[in-house]
């Protein structure tokens, strides 16, 4: 490729929202979806709430776009549940990001939810810089206790394991199991949930299992942490089950490649659909259902389907 064709290529290339906040009456910003009738009971909401509560504006900015039929509507692109809570608390206006292309599926496809060692990292820093730990659980609508916990979180775990789940869902059970371990074998069952895409507790006891005894940590009074190790029967059963997953897979591995296909073109062609702010508004007004259903279809994540797995 030319040098040319580069600096045209780079040309074309322009910020998907704009650079500065603007400050917007919540009652003008219009969802683009309806929430579950249920969504104020969830954690995440609760979460939300109490973080705004907290520290008096939503963590993250709602992103809207303009109507272009109305200078005084906005139809709100991401921040669903954050618009939903400022409502709840009587919020007038809030601080948002303007996005002036007609694309309501990005945001939420390109948010990367918040593994749980990067919110250890936060942890750490907000508690070294003085934050007490009974605010951040005001912020984060937890215990105290988890708070302290996700503190210890990386306690135990060999560096390089961390390094290498640093941005997978591993739950804090997870690690208890892993720190049973040595740190060569941590490394080692890292390696092997990321080559499987399984952070289960389920696994990682299934990995606990299979480790010999010179690779599990021993305590000052020589007796092995953690379960006692498993009987011959439990192994057994083990087995079976893994026997009868291996055949699930070559059973699915059959039809994996059309079926993958013929969903990755499907998305594609509702993505298409729903980046025509006309179609969305149109949407919007008569088929709210159908809009909520095609959007849940947008943002599933087909492994292996191009462009499925974009951070930011």
């Amino acid at each position: 490729m030319t040098d040319g064709t580069n600096s045209r290529r780079h040309n074309r290339i322009h910020v998907a929202f704009g650079m500065n906040f603007l400050t917007i009456p919540v009652a003008s910003i219009i969802p683009l979806k309806t929430l579950p009738t249920d969504i104020k009971a969830s954690h995440t909401y609760s979460q939300i709430l109490a973080s705004i509560k907290a520290i008096g504006h939503p963590i993250e900015s709602p992103v809207v776009t303009p109507d272009t039929k109305n200078a005084e509507r906005w139809f709100l692109l991401d921040g669903h549940l954050r618009i939903e809570a400022l409502k709840e608390l009587g919020f007038t206006e809030v601080e948002c990001l303007l996005a002036p292309d007609d694309d309501t599926y990005t945001y939420n496809k390109r948010v990367n939810r918040i593994p749980p060692i990067q919110e250890h990292r936060m942890i750490v820093r907000a508690m070294e810089r003085g934050v007490p730990s009974s605010d951040i659980a005001a912020a984060l609508n937890i215990q105290v206790e988890s708070v302290l916990r996700r503190f210890r979180l990386l306690n135990g775990i060999s560096p390089e394991a961390a390094e290498i789940l640093r941005d997978t869902p591993c739950s804090m059970k997870v690690f208890d199991i892993l720190r049973q371990m040595t740190a060569v074998r941590q490394i080692e069952a890292a390696d092997l949930m990321i080559g499987q895409n399984n952070f289960t507790v389920m696994f990682a006891r299934a990995l606990r299992a299979a480790t010999s005894e010179n690779q599990l940590v021993v305590t000052k009074k020589g007796k092995k942490e953690g379960r006692a190790t498993p009987s011959g029967q439990q192994i057994a059963r083990m087995e079976r089950e893994l026997a009868a997953l291996q055949t699930q897979v070559k059973s699915v591995e059959e039809t994996y490649g059309i079926d993958n296909l013929h969903l990755t073109v499907a998305r594609g062609y509702i993505a298409r659909l729903l980046a025509n702010n006309r179609i969305v508004e149109w949407m919007a007004t008569h088929q709210q259902d159908y809009l909520g259903e095609f959007q849940k279809i947008v943002e599933t994540d087909l492994p292996g389907a191009i462009g499925d797995r974009t951070n930011t």
